[in-house]
């Protein structure tokens, strides 16, 4: 699987009408969603980075509070195919760092985790698909 780092923030023009300010951590197996889930968070003024599988959400957790530029937020799938998925790697970013805010993304909204989030360490949700006010709304509900 293929990562990539995308850390471009929004134009001037498009920071004028920005809601948002920080770093997001996505992840997500689909590469497509990825790059747009990106570029709608960068349009309403967030940094991001991104990452295929919950392994590499760790690692790029971990760098960058070690390099003092925490994650504000990371917004994981909750299904990832042959690698760790949402449910997996929220217990790992807990024990890392206790206060992580991550948000559980999903189009099955039957899973237990979308039903009871919270008791499994998520601060918010977002089913898929969602629109950009949708998911802009959960992150200040959730930062």
């Amino acid at each position: 699987m293929e990562n990539e780092i995308i850390t471009d923030t929004a134009s001037t023009a498009e920071k004028a009408n920005s809601t948002g300010k920080g770093r997001i951590l996505v992840m997500d197996d689909d590469k497509m969603l990825r790059q747009v889930l990106s570029e709608m968070l960068k349009y309403i003024g967030y940094e991001v980075v991104c990452a295929c599988d919950g392994e590499k959400s760790i690692e790029l957790y971990q760098e960058a509070k070690m390099m003092n530029k925490p994650f504000d937020v990371v917004i994981m799938d909750l299904t990832i195919p042959g690698g760790l998925g949402g449910k997996e790697t929220i217990k790992e970013l807990l024990k890392i760092d206790a206060n992580v805010k991550a948000i559980v993304s999903s189009g099955y909204s039957n899973d237990p985790v979308m039903a009871h989030y919270d008791k499994y360490g998520f601060k918010g949700l977002v089913a898929k698909p969602f629109s950009i006010e949708e998911i802009a709304q959960v992150l200040i509900e959730v930062i």
